[in-house]
């Protein structure tokens, strides 16, 4: 093999010969061709490489890939093909996504993790076929793995957690939703060996209860991301332990979470300063009150879905509007008693003008035209969603249409049932009647 340049060996740069024709392979050094090929997509290297012979060795050399995602590519893909990639870019790939690669299983996975243990993001969401033997592998040969998406590969189980936890110290992110054979004693030897950890998306992860939260509050100071959506288990006593242990937390997604009480909003209002995103949809002991507090201390919020919170009013739309000028996205879908007054403090404070981008109100019947008024100088407002709304008219919408004219809203009017024909004996009813 000869000298290298720029990773390509000279004994691979002498395959371009006079007998290449084209001016590009003319004109130009072979390492800014190279350069050049590095800016290319997957799916446009592979174009290249038949082109010529030349472009086959610029195409299909290591350097130009060190990320690939092969979702928009080709999803039903077999292990030899991870296993030629790997083989090909070896210690120079950083990251990859297999999403959705049904028919990637361990073995092309073991191979995977010998040859690029370089490797530092990788996506294996919906991979079903893998095991807790994949996450031996990367244990074994990944050390520098930081990124981990294992979201739906539901053979994952506590050994994976603990292997991951004896090989990839650096490990920061790591998804884990709808594993649910995961259970505290996995979260516990994660966390105890990767204090780095940023992001931990536990959707789904039924088994989990206070006690596998207690470990992460008092083992993951750098916490920003955390998803628990659907863990019905937890209570209000392992989220407090998360909001003093993790005074960094950025996004905390409860939702479905029914246990939980005013507390935790309190909680993250008390030692989450830091917070931007709060998502506590179907959490229906939620109220005013711990809205109030939280509003009073978290002023960097910019999204919340309080979807399902029934026992929310105006008063909360009130602190909202004066203590959160960040807020871009507002659900309260269902939220019965809000109304037109809640919606006017919203419209007229400090998030209104510049900010707020989307707001939804489905199944909210206490709003009326008069909420679409109040929004009209929300000059951000690009999407409101109205459905079930039976107050708002279409010449509401028309209005509001007036001031915001490249807004989406989405709304539903049922259309009107004819009468019974004169003179028949048979009801007639329109066509969503009949299907119904």
């Amino acid at each position: 093999m000869g000298k290298e340049v720029n990773g390509v060996s000279r004994s691979r740069f002498e395959m371009f010969t006079n007998s290449d024709e084209a001016v590009i392979n003319k004109k130009l050094p072979k390492e800014l061709l190279l350069r050049i090929f590095s800016f290319l997509d997957v799916v446009t290297l592979c174009r290249c490489a038949q082109v010529s012979r030349s472009w086959n060795v610029l195409a299909l050399d290591g350097s130009n890939w060190q990320r690939i995602d092969l979702f928009d590519f080709q999803r039903d893909i077999e292990g030899r093909v991870v296993e030629n990639i790997s083989k090909r870019c070896g210690g120079f790939l950083r990251k990859l996504s297999l999403r959705g690669c049904l028919g990637v299983g361990d073995t092309a996975l073991r191979t995977f993790a010998q040859n690029c243990r370089n490797i530092e993001l990788l996506s294996l969401n919906g991979c079903t076929k893998i095991t807790d033997s994949t996450c031996n592998s990367l244990s074994k040969f990944c050390p520098k793995l930081k990124h981990l998406d294992l979201a739906s590969c539901t053979s994952i189980t506590n050994l994976s957690l603990k292997a991951l936890s004896e090989g990839c110290p650096l490990l920061e992110q790591l998804n884990i939703s709808w594993c649910d054979q995961v259970t505290k004693d996995g979260i516990q030897a994660l966390v105890r060996s990767c204090p780095g950890l940023k992001g931990l998306f536990l959707k789904g992860c039924t088994q989990l209860e206070d006690e596998a939260l207690k470990h992460i509050g008092a083992h993951c100071p750098e916490l920003v991301t955390l998803n628990l959506q659907t863990c019905s288990q937890i209570t209000d006593e392992g989220l407090i332990t998360i909001c003093r242990g993790c005074h960094r937390l950025q996004s905390l997604c409860v939702s479905g979470c029914a246990n939980i009480t005013d507390a935790i909003l309190h909680a993250l209002g008390q030692n989450c300063p830091r917070l931007r995103i709060l998502e506590v949809a179907r959490c229906s002991q939620l109220t005013d009150v711990g809205f109030t507090t939280l509003a009073r201390n978290c002023h960097e919020l910019e999204k919340m879905d309080l979807e399902e919170c029934v026992q929310i009013t105006d008063g909360t739309l009130i602190q909202l509007s004066i203590h959160c000028p960040r807020l871009q996205v507002l659900s309260l879908s269902h939220c019965e008693l809000i109304t037109d007054d809640g919606i006017r403090h919203l419209g007229s404070g400090p998030c209104a003008h510049d900010r707020l981008e989307v707001i939804e109100l489905d199944n909210c019947p206490l709003i009326t035209d008069a909420s679409l008024e109040h929004l009209k100088s929300c000059h951000s407002l690009d999407r409101i969603e109205l459905y079930d709304c039976q107050q708002i008219t279409r010449a509401g919408i028309k209005r509001l249409r007036t001031h915001l004219p490249n807004i989406k809203v989405h709304a539903y009017f049922a259309p009107v049932t004819p009468p019974p024909s004169v003179g028949g004996s048979r009801q007639r009813f329109c066509r969503c009647c009949i299907l119904l």
